[in-house]
């Protein structure tokens, strides 16, 4: 179970906040490898991958029309329902993202503005593993098709049998995507980035995964290829007081935990008697779990910890950074103000995190392992660019020249300014 830890120091926070490291040393040299198979070898190294790491030699890697049509009838019309509501709220969040900028006369005859412009194509990857994130096809491709990206392809691992899970078809068909490839881990990712006789290069990555995707990911990214945001194990942070009620709070701790065994979870009160009361509610409800092992594995690299005030529960939280924060306390709104540093913030003791990893509307792709300090989660201005332009008539290059010029000797950067002298001296011929 969970490590309780009473009252820190404020010099051993920087140590408590430091996540479970699962990369060996290897692993670098070993994702490079794969990455070098698919780069040099295209489609030939993919399958032999897939074979190597999935247990099935794909006949095509491409997934067929058909087989992306018929998984609607291998979906409950319940679930359709529910994969309809979510997308309805996914949709209205992210369409509110994108407003069209004004045109900016900095000066006199000086007109500045930004076009936004779609990236051309954009590559997913939806792990397969353990459970099938069809919700992370809705939060990532809702908001490429809102962004009016021409082309949205997916990457997945197949099963055995050289199949896709049905739901990742429907959630794919429904929202949006172009086409879909049998490739999972971080021979998918070398093949959105370099591109094989199959898989078309994309302009930008999107996605979670295990550590051989965050690695693969990592890597390509420094050769050029963009990608969504720096991410690792899911993690959440809780804070909670003597009004929360402990069921929901240790519930949400599983729902992390639940994740996977790298994942990490965090409780903060100013309440030993709360956090006493979770961690019981925890050990009932882990055991109802499917996935418990996965979860008490989980809580061996989590904490509870103890503060004097709910004041230092924020300031540690800003620090630690946390991808979901749920701030379950008797006025939510009042430590709310204090956040800084947290990718996604749920308010009240109705507010699981549940909610946003597959409904609200806000998306679920957040930045990890304390990159909420300077990144926020995936949005639909994540699929697009923004271009500036400006136009310059006489009158702004009469008024605005001599600044240019005055600055561009200040640098000795004599071409700079003789792009604009040039006009002056042709202004004043005239």
């Amino acid at each position: 179970m969970m490590e309780v830890i009473i009252q820190p120091g404020i010099d051993s926070w920087e140590a408590l906040c430091k996540r479970p490291s699962a990369d060996r040393p290897e692993l670098q040299s070993l994702v490079a490898g794969i990455l070098r198979q698919v780069k040099d070898y295209g489609d030939r190294a993919l399958i032999e991958l897939t074979e190597k790491f999935e247990g099935c030699r794909p006949d095509d890697l491409k997934v067929t029309e058909e087989e992306i049509r018929s998984s609607a009838g291998m979906v409950t019309d319940e679930l359709k329902e529910a994969i309809k509501t979510a997308q309805a709220n996914i949709s209205k969040f992210h369409e509110a993202q994108l407003q069209e900028e004004a045109v900016i006369e900095t000066s006199p005859g000086v007109r500045c503005w930004r076009k936004i412009v779609p990236i051309n194509r954009v590559g997913l990857y939806i792990p397969g593993g353990t459970a099938p994130l069809f919700s992370t096809v809705l939060m990532l491709a809702v908001p490429a098709r809102i962004a009016g990206c021409p082309e949205i392809i997916l990457c997945t691992p197949p099963d055995k049998r050289g199949n896709i899970n049905p739901l990742i078809l429907y959630a794919a068909l429904v929202s949006g995507v172009t086409r879909i490839f049998r490739a999972g881990g971080a021979q998918a990712i070398a093949a959105m980035a370099y591109g094989t006789e199959t898989v078309p290069r994309v302009d930008k990555i999107f996605g979670p995964g295990n550590q051989y995707v965050t690695k693969a990911k990592e890597l390509v990214q420094a050769e050029g290829t963009a990608i969504d945001i720096p991410a690792g194990p899911s993690e959440v942070l809780v804070i909670a007081d003597r009004t929360s009620d402990p069921s929901f709070v240790a519930a949400d701790l599983l729902s992390q935990a639940e994740h996977g065994t790298d994942s990490q979870v965090i409780l903060l009160s100013d309440s030993q008697e709360l956090i006493d009361a979770v961690i019981a509610e925890m050990q009932k409800q882990v055991l109802l779990l499917p996935r418990k092992e996965i979860a008490l594995f989980a809580l061996q690299n989590s904490r509870s910890i103890l503060f004097n005030s709910l004041d230092e529960c924020i300031e540690f939280s800003n620090e630690y950074a946390p991808e979901h924060l749920i701030i379950s306390t008797s006025d939510p709104a009042v430590l709310a103000a204090g956040v800084s540093c947290a990718g996604s913030v749920f308010l009240g003791k109705y507010s699981c995190e549940s909610a946003g990893d597959y409904a609200s509307g806000t998306n679920h792709t957040l930045p990890t392992a304390g990159y909420a300090r300077s990144y926020g989660g995936v949005s639909a201005e994540s699929f697009v660019k923004k271009i500036t332009f400006q136009e310059i008539d006489a009158g702004g290059i009469r008024l605005l020249g001599p600044v240019i010029e005055r600055m561009a000797e200040a640098e000795q950067l004599q071409a700079h300014g003789n792009a604009v002298s040039i006009r002056l001296k042709s202004l004043e011929n005239d």
